[in-house]
């Protein structure tokens, strides 16, 4: 009996709405980006990896607990964590009550 191949689940798209319309989130940080490159009139940039990471995860921390009312449990689920890495981060971003 030959092995099962595992079906390969086809990728999700997350969905943002600007004026109605469905926009990927990933187009909003691809124009970011862009637009950033742009700015930096032909200097080149450093450490870009880590300059998106503390751009964007304190806004996405900040996002996920509005959006679950405080509840850090229900966060922790949402962004993939678990809830000792969610206060840890709360506590470096001066988020935890």
């Amino acid at each position: 009996m030959p092995a099962a191949k595992k079906k390969s689940r086809p990728r999700r798209e997350y969905v943002a709405r600007a004026s109605g319309k469905e926009v990927p989130l990933r187009n909003h940080a691809e124009q970011a980006l862009q637009d950033y490159f742009a700015s930096l009139n032909g200097h080149r940039p450093a450490q870009l990896y880590d300059m998106v990471l503390r751009e964007v995860e304190e806004p996405l921390f900040k996002a996920v607990l509005q959006y679950v009312e405080g509840n850090q449990s229900r966060a922790a689920g949402i962004l993939g964590i678990n809830r000792g890495t969610l206060r840890k981060k709360l506590r470096q971003f001066g988020l935890s009550a």
